[in-house]
């Protein structure tokens, strides 16, 4: 019997594709996402990123005025949701890598 829908690639073989980083709309952007990158990789990098903007928010936090506190607050919880998620994939990738 034919399999109508494939089965999904798995994650060590997908890669970045070169990817603009677009930082500022009024120029042409200075960096780009090299194409190759291990999903896995790239994964463990934005994690790493996410933790430097987790740090400098939770400083923003502390030195902002109460007026813009909700706001701080707000970005420093979205961080912390991202990072959640980065590491929980990252715990799957390796639980599979592990079982495999």
């Amino acid at each position: 019997m034919k399999k109508i829908v494939p089965d999904p690639p798995e994650l060590y073989l997908v890669q970045t594709s070169e990817t603009p980083v677009i930082s500022c709309p009024e120029h042409p952007p200075l960096f780009n996402v090299r194409a190759g990158v291990s999903a896995e990789d790239a994964l463990v990098h934005a994690l790493l990123y996410l933790k430097c903007a987790r740090a400098t928010a939770a400083e923003a936090v502390q030195h902002t005025s109460q007026a813009g506190r909700e706001f701080a607050w707000s970005t420093q919880h979205s961080l912390e949701l991202a990072s959640g998620l980065i590491d929980a994939l990252l715990d799957g990738i390796e639980q599979r890598i592990y079982v495999d």
